[in-house]
């Protein structure tokens, strides 16, 4: 039997189209980033929707290396959106390990628990143990700094960091740095990088080659998404501004429980599903929260996103997974 192929040409969608299909929250869209312009393939075309997972066969872009980004399992939440989030989140687990080569690692977007309780980093670390991959990378959420401004999370996860828990680490000519905004943030407000890790991220970057292709990873977006909700960095620009001298720049975020994509020059803003429970579109509801939804389309909204890193040309290749 001859394998399916995929060409930009067959399924390629404009940006406008993107976002008219991202409203439907359970779709997800392959995106390839070639010298700054993105191509984008429906996931109708890679899942199998009797299995969920990649089609039999299905001849995917060489990559030298993929990883995985899971966002807010919120370990410890327990109400109508969704009474088994450790299911779900185990759900995202089984999509991982079922993937033909498995992630070079996983990168964590935050709210890994929901009250920053021992009990629930607890669970939460003997579910991650299962997934199939080298090591797990980790920035806070500001369900995980309750209480105690980080002191637990850092305990746990925020060996050789730096300040409230920021880092980089490279990975086949890839400069990854995993950024903290969630500290010192007025309750349900924008996100905070401040000064000091601010002037780390300079110095980080500054022996870096503007060929060099740069993955920011952090959990309230980078980009307003709707600051009326806290949606957003409020001093994200000053980041931002260090980072436009890259030819490739992709910003992973989580927070918002919802696949967003923003476009900024060289600037690719990814938001991640949850796989807890889904939130309103900005704006769409009174405030943001815990969106109920029926039972049977709540795995639809909640997913993981795969991305596979081409070496030689500096492209990356963004897959978002419901996990139904």
């Amino acid at each position: 039997m001859e394998k399916e192929k995929l060409t930009a040409s067959e399924d390629a969608i404009d940006r406008a189209g993107f976002i008219k299909c991202m409203a439907w929250a359970g779709t997800g869209v392959l995106w390839m980033m070639s010298g700054g312009a993105l191509k984008a393939f429906g996931m109708s075309q890679l899942l199998d929707k009797t299995t969920g997972g990649l089609k039999k066969g299905l001849l995917l872009p060489p990559a030298d290396f993929s990883f995985v980004q899971i966002s807010d399992s919120h370990i410890g939440f327990n109400k109508a959106a969704n009474t088994d989030v450790t299911g779900t989140l185990q759900a995202a687990i089984a999509k991982i390990n079922a993937m033909p080569v498995a992630p070079a690692f996983v990168l964590h977007t935050g709210d890994l628990s929901h009250l920053a309780q021992a009990d629930e980093f607890d669970t939460l670390d003997q579910m991650l143990k299962t997934v199939k991959t080298e090591k797990i990378f980790f920035v806070p959420g500001e369900h995980d700094v309750l209480n105690d401004n980080g002191k637990q999370y850092l305990d746990r996860y925020g060996k050789g960091t730096k300040g409230s828990g920021w880092y980089s680490f490279d990975a086949k000519g890839v400069h990854f740095i995993g950024l903290v905004n969630v500290v010192d943030m007025a309750e349900g407000g924008l996100g905070v990088l401040g000064e000091e890790q601010l002037r780390w991220l300079e110095g980080d970057l500054r022996d870096l080659s503007a060929s060099t292709p740069i993955v920011v990873f952090a959990h309230i977006p980078l980009w307003a998404v709707y600051p009326q909700w806290g949606w957003g960095t409020s001093d994200s620009e000053r980041a931002l501004t260090l980072l436009r001298r890259f030819g490739s720049v992709s910003v992973l975020n989580g927070h918002i429980h919802q696949t967003m994509l923003k476009i900024e020059g060289n600037i690719t803003f990814h938001t991640a599903t949850s796989t807890a429970f889904p939130q309103p579109q900005p704006g769409a509801a009174a405030a943001p929260g815990p969106m109920k939804v029926p039972a049977e389309k709540l795995r639809g909204l909640l997913g993981l996103t795969d991305v596979h890193y081409i070496e030689h040309n500096h492209s990356l290749a963004i897959t978002d997974t419901p996990l139904i």
